[in-house]
């Protein structure tokens, strides 16, 4: 797999801090879409949709969003960025993606997590002090559908399944990420099962996230995985522009409303004052935001750090404008991702060159 650039979001509905108006979640949703068309266009890899299940958000049903979008696209995958596996169905989660499978020709991801908004599970009916337990049993559930059908399953905090048929079944093995936020119990849990891990890095410096992704590795070479198929996403927030001063100028007042509306529980906001935001935009903070050869060279920094397959920036926290949105996924096609899979090309052909 050659190495991916690619776009999440939430969907969030902050109000705007100019004007204080509130998006609507139709209107919104289109902008997504649109969103995912842009990128599909200027050659990006992946668009991903989180899911949330508050006013604040539009986004609750990720394979409907993304169905949409497989409508509107033509190559890019697409993936949740989220789907919070411990409050939902798995048997359901199999089927939505891999009817959007089916219906963007093969482009279709899951990625699972346990997820660090926790509003669902009263929603759906789940007792938050099975919060663990809830995702390790459905994660096993949602990989044995991939493996065999007619399916006979037993858990102990979901109905067992006797020799059902679940359906559609996608032409191919649907993949399936496991989303981590640096726990180290949970990297070790991706790595034996020796599937793909998504690291969320929000925040601070990038480095301290080293140890885990070798954790993630470590877990996998002792289960007996194939190294090459251990691989690792990275997903932090960004916004680029022309140049420095305009990535900030442009995205700062959205991202610190975003951050204190949005930011993990209602009335549990966390400020982001200008100075902490342009401290993530340096060379050891966790965003990508600047110029277009800044995201560059921190990606590649990353890649010599981490040697990882995916970089998924979440693009504009907060309700960034979507001209301006459209403008940064440009910028990411067309001057970003050419010279990031062409310079870690080369490094990974030293790499492996030097170890041969």
């Amino acid at each position: 797999m050659a190495f991916e650039l690619g776009i999440y979001h939430f969907g969030e509905l902050t109000p705007d801090p100019t004007t204080g108006i509130t998006p609507a979640p139709g209107p919104r949703l289109r902008e997504l879409v649109e969103q995912a068309r842009a990128a599909d266009e200027a050659g990006l890899d992946v668009f991903a949709v989180g899911e949330h299940h508050r006013t604040d958000f539009a986004v609750s049903s990720p394979a409907v969003v993304l169905a949409a979008m497989a409508e509107n696209t033509r190559r890019i995958k697409l993936s949740s960025a989220v789907t919070v596996l411990g409050s939902d169905d798995p048997v359901r989660v199999f089927q939505q993606f891999a009817t959007v499978d089916l219906l963007s020709g093969g482009r279709a991801e899951i990625i699972a997590g346990r997820g660090s908004y926790i509003e669902s599970f009263p929603v759906f009916g789940h007792d938050l002090d099975d919060y663990a337990q809830l995702f390790a049993e459905k994660l096993d559930l949602l990989l044995r559908l991939r493996e065999q059908n007619p399916i006979t399953w037993q858990g102990s905090l979901r109905p067992s399944l006797h020799d059902a048929d679940i359906t559609p079944r996608p032409e191919r093995e649907l993949p399936v990420w496991v989303a981590v936020g640096g726990t180290p119990a949970s990297v070790v849990r991706a790595g034996r099962l020796g599937l793909p891990l998504s690291l969320a890095i929000i925040g601070g410096g990038y480095r301290q996230f080293a140890p885990f992704v070798d954790l993630y590795r470590q877990a996998g070479a002792e289960a007996g995985h194939d190294p090459a198929a251990l691989k690792v996403s990275i997903n932090s927030p960004g916004f680029v522009a022309a140049g420095h001063q305009e990535a900030i100028e442009v995205s700062h007042p959205y991202f610190q409303a975003g951050w204190m509306a949005n930011h993990h529980q209602r009335g549990k906001g966390v400020p982001m004052p200008r100075r902490a935001y342009e401290a993530q935009a340096t060379p050891g903070g966790a965003f990508f935001l600047g110029s277009a050869q800044e995201v560059i060279d921190k990606i590649l920094a990353q890649y010599r750090l981490f040697r990882h397959d995916r970089m998924m920036i979440q693009l504009g926290f907060g309700t960034l404008p979507q001209k301006e949105a459209l403008k940064a996924i440009e910028l990411l096609g067309s001057e970003v991702a050419p010279v990031v899979r062409k310079e870690i090309a080369a490094l990974s052909t030293s790499g492996a060159e030097a170890t041969s």
